[in-house]
């Protein structure tokens, strides 16, 4: 192997003629040096690599699977730098050099090395005296060194007759060395509250996300056993709030190398406990990751909760004299990058700034005319979170949003701040977020004795809220552009999806699909059949499969919402006060008060308590109105207390006006085929007759999705005195149009046959019915005959064949000829001279009669075509009539392996001859 050049260094000395391809010259003096540093001379803990095809995908693949690996690795400070590098090298070998690429990464106590290797046959090895031109790295191409120079501590290139290696080593930054984070002493009365015994619940999560381990205080704090949870995902148990478009979610956290935030676990009794977590991603001795969750109450975070670490600088005054950004002061830094996380961090600091017991944070709409509840600490969040009231006016409104205001004692002005309701707080602060005088949210602290604050906690308080108000309403405006995005790719999944299908299963099913969990955690949907009837439960779904049926017996017990035509959301509380009532009863016959065994009513308790509380929680139903007509209600439900946000109901009520607008095109679809199809069927006739002495069988296939007749048609009838009359015909095109002259002409046969016509008067009337219709006429080929079974066991026959492809007639001895002549078609000239021939057919022969849809069958340039035909016909000696016509129609099929383009008739007769005793 030749070492390419080296940056910093000279170049290698040029390889001698004759010198062997795997040859390696090493290199000299400085370069030497460079060779030196960059070996592999550090151990190597964990290596991962990686083939990538020549495709252009193959670039984000490999982002990915460098990005993954390092950041498994806890290697999250130089991740960046490695997926620039290896999205240049990759995109040198798949796009530029078209070749496949090798990525290996190896991992050691200084940080990584990662190599890119292509398989190129030819290379020039670039030997020179001088150093040479890298160009400019912020061209469209060619980057891939000029940025190695650039990012990485060491790098260099390796040849080989078949390979290109660049290589690269990113060191990781220096960590300081001692205490990462203190906190001074504290009085004792200062120190954070917690419970008598502090729980802390250790939870082991393997990479798939399910729960290998379960440690006792997770029992107590969530009240299930180890043996209950352990193989199940955490997904199960962890309410995650998730909005489209916005934050992280649960397993893209569990994935990250070190977590720490809030979420809630949904505990034995139904309801959601909130939680503080940590967590931190390990891996065995075999290598195989896993996720260590440190989890305790919410109001205990305190004991799981890092410590910001503030830099020197970030004292009262820096190191050039100037003062310390307030805001940052205020919020710690680094400031959190989410909106969420900004608004939790700022209560807390508000909270423990004034030393109060709870603080929230309320968020205003666009217009100002409401209040959101986005964050709190201390008060019981899950219950109010995402809730709404006024700023001005009504009942419950926030009548200090727009000033400081200080209240000392609640009890003596009920609902002036309806958040604190019911929460035990007597002393409240607010002050108002305002950008450029326009309201954009509250601040308050609140505490539970009375008479705590004055206006110099309100100024102290307002000073914060002046220094945090743009960063939270620029964190706002950029979730709401993503929430908008993410809402707008949403829509136009949906739309696809539902313009995929007009079957109305399948849409009920889609509909529910796209709700759960993106929208809500459980669904319903009942559809209205007409304005005299009742709504219909039609379909039900819950992110747990297990409870969907418990949900739909008591949604069934539940009078239906009413079919109010007004757009938007409105709360239904019938579900939720049912499942309260049923929860209620089943504790009560658990514990024996109800008079009945309890061990007859145990069994059923579990899934019941588990019922209510899935539904336990807001739910909101939509109109689902199409055509100026409520069709159905769109129903959504949380299990928990916390509210819907307007920006979900928004997104809901987009999806309901798509989604009605779907279910009603599948429910005219519906209809329409339903109609279509009988008359369709109306048009084929009801059955074969049975006729002595005479098998007869018909295979018929319409093109077409949804035909079950066309151009092409058959018939075979009584006529009089032991006669039978035969029809095979095809008219001109396909569908409704054609489908037309086809009942047309059959219907014409049997009654112009029974009148006694000869097979050729017949004919001529038929042709004279087609051509009255007009503009609505179509062509038609059409072969018509008498049949009548003579007493020797052979059956004799009259045919006229109107420009009809010839029927064949298949001996006994194999042999297959034309049974009748070509003569005019019908519905193109007015005068037309036709004639019958009469055939006789012995036991034993087959009469067989096809459309062009048979002969005319293709493959590319290859067609089927009459002696095709004929060749099959003759390998069915022997076989009854239902044989012949399956073995033709196997063939036809073969044939050609698209879907046939035409419609296609069968008509095989076949007389078997007397039977002897």
């Amino acid at each position: 192997m030749t070492t390419g050049l080296i940056p910093g260094g000279q170049p290698p000395d040029p390889r001698p003629t004759g010198a062997l391809p795997q040859q390696r010259r090493e290199p000299s003096g400085h370069a030497a040096q460079h060779v030196e540093n960059r070996s592999r001379s550090s151990v190597i803990t964990a290596r991962a690599a990686a083939s990538f095809e020549p495709v252009g995908r193959s670039v984000a693949s490999a982002r990915s699977f460098v990005r993954d690996t390092l950041q498994g690795w806890g290697f999250a400070d130089i991740v960046d730098d490695a997926v620039v590098l290896t999205s240049e090298l990759v995109t040198n070998a798949v796009v530029h050099a078209g070749t496949s690429a090798d990525v290996l990464c190896l991992r050691s106590d200084e940080g990584a090395r990662i190599e890119v290797a292509d398989r190129y046959p030819e290379r020039e090895i670039p030997l020179q005296a001088t150093a040479i031109n890298m160009g400019s790295p912020d061209r469209e191409g060619g980057r891939g060194l000029q940025l190695c120079a650039a990012l990485a501590g060491r790098w260099g290139v390796e040849y080989t007759p078949t390979h290109k290696t660049v290589w690269f080593q990113l060191d990781l930054p220096a960590r300081a060395v001692g205490t990462r984070a203190a906190g001074p002493a504290l009085p004792s009365e200062l120190l954070p509250l917690a419970d008598g015994r502090v729980r802390v619940a250790v939870i082991q999560i393997d990479r798939t996300g399910h729960i290998t381990a379960w440690n006792e205080d997770a029992e107590e704090l969530f009240g299930y056993p180890a043996e209950q949870v352990t193989g199940k995902p955490l997904t199960d148990f962890a309410a995650w709030p998730h909005t489209p478009g916005t934050s992280t979610g649960i397993a893209e956290a569990l994935r990250l190398s070190r977590w720490e935030g809030s979420y809630g676990i949904r505990t034995a009794t139904g309801r959601v406990t909130p939680v503080y977590a940590s967590h931190l991603r390990v891996r065995d001795t075999g290598g195989e990751p896993s996720t260590v969750c440190l989890l305790v109450r919410d109001h205990e975070r305190a004991v799981l909760q890092t410590p910001l670490r503030v830099p020197a600088s970030d004292t009262s005054t820096g190191s050039e004299g100037q003062s310390t950004d307030p805001f940052e002061v205020f919020i710690g830094s680094p400031a959190p990058d989410d909106l969420d996380g900004l608004l939790q961090r700022t209560v807390e600091r508000a909270r423990d700034m004034l030393d109060g017991d709870s603080a929230f944070l309320l968020l205003a709409t666009d217009d100002e005319t409401e209040l959101e509840v986005r964050a709190s600490t201390g008060l019981p969040s899950a219950r109010q979170r995402f809730a709404r009231v006024p700023v001005e006016a009504g009942p419950g409104r926030y009548g200090s949003a727009r000033m400081p205001a200080v209240h000392d004692d609640l009890t003596a002005v009920p609902g002036a701040v309806p958040l604190l309701n019911g929460t035990g707080m007597r002393s409240v602060v607010t002050v108002p977020l305002k950008v450029e005088g326009r309201l954009t949210g509250s601040l308050g602290v609140a505490a539970e004795a009375p008479t705590r604050y004055s206006n110099e906690e309100a100024l102290r308080l307002q000073f914060a809220a002046d220094r945090i108000a743009l960063a939270v309403e620029s964190a706002r405006l950029g979730e709401l552009e993503r929430l908008r995005r993410g809402s707008l790719s949403f829509l136009v999944e949906a739309s696809d999806l539902l313009a995929g299908t007009l079957d109305r299963d399948q849409t009920l099913a889609l509909m529910a699909q796209m709700t759960v969990p993106t929208l809500a955690t459980w669904c319903a949907v009942y559809t209205i059949a007409d304005q005299a009837s009742e709504p219909y439960l039609s379909y039900v779904l819950h992110e747990d499969e297990e409870l969907i049926d418990g949900i739909k017996s008591l949604l069934s017990k539940v009078p239906p919402p009413d079919p109010v035509p007004t757009p938007g959301a409105r709360v239904w509380t019938a579900p939720g006060e049912v499942a309260h009532q049923a929860a209620l009863r089943s504790s009560m016959r658990s514990l024996g008060l109800s008079g009945s065994p309890t061990r007859q009513v145990t069994p059923g308790i579990g899934p019941t308590l588990a019922t209510a509380s899935a539904v336990g929680g807001e739910t909101v139903v939509l109109p689902l109105v199409a055509r100026n007509r409520v069709i159905g209600m769109l129903t959504l439900g949380k299990p928990t207390d916390e509210h819907f946000r307007q920006e979900i109901l928004e997104l809901a009520e987009d999806l309901s006006r798509r989604a009605a607008l779907a279910l009603d095109n599948a429910r005219l679809y519906s209809e329409r085929t339903a109609i279509s199809q009988s008359l369709q069927r109306s048009l084929l006739p009801p059955g074969l007759p049975n006729i002595d002495g005479v098998e007869v069988d018909v295979i018929y296939r319409a093109a077409g999705e949804g035909n079950e007749v066309g151009g092409d048609f058959y018939d075979v009838f009584p006529i009089r005195d032991g006669a039978y009359g035969f029809a095979i015909g095809d008219v001109c095109g396909t569908g409704p149009n054609a489908a037309a002259v086809t009942g047309l002409a059959r219907h014409a046969l049997r009654l112009l046959a029974r009148e006694g016509l000869s097979g050729p008067a017949v004919l001529e009337r038929l042709n004279s019915a087609i051509l009255d219709e007009g503009a609505r006429s179509r062509f038609l080929t059409l072969l018509y005959g008498e049949m009548r079974p003579q007493e020797d066991g052979s059956a004799e026959l009259k045919v006229v064949c109107a420009g009809h492809p010839l029927p064949l007639r298949l001996r006994q001895d194999g042999s297959v000829e034309p049974a009748a002549e070509p003569q005019p078609l019908l519905g193109v000239i007015e005068d037309l001279e036709l004639y019958e021939q009469t055939v006789t057919l012995d036991p034993g022969d087959v009469l067989l009669c096809v459309t062009d849809g048979v002969t005319e069958r293709r493959e590319g340039a290859r067609m089927l075509g009459d002696d095709g035909l004929a060749d099959v016909l003759t390998t069915c000696t022997g076989l009854t009539a239902g044989a012949v016509a399956a073995r033709i129609m196997r063939a036809v099929e073969r044939f050609a392996s698209d879907a046939p383009s035409d419609d296609m008739a069968i008509l095989a007769m076949r007389v078997p001859g007397l039977h002897k005793d």
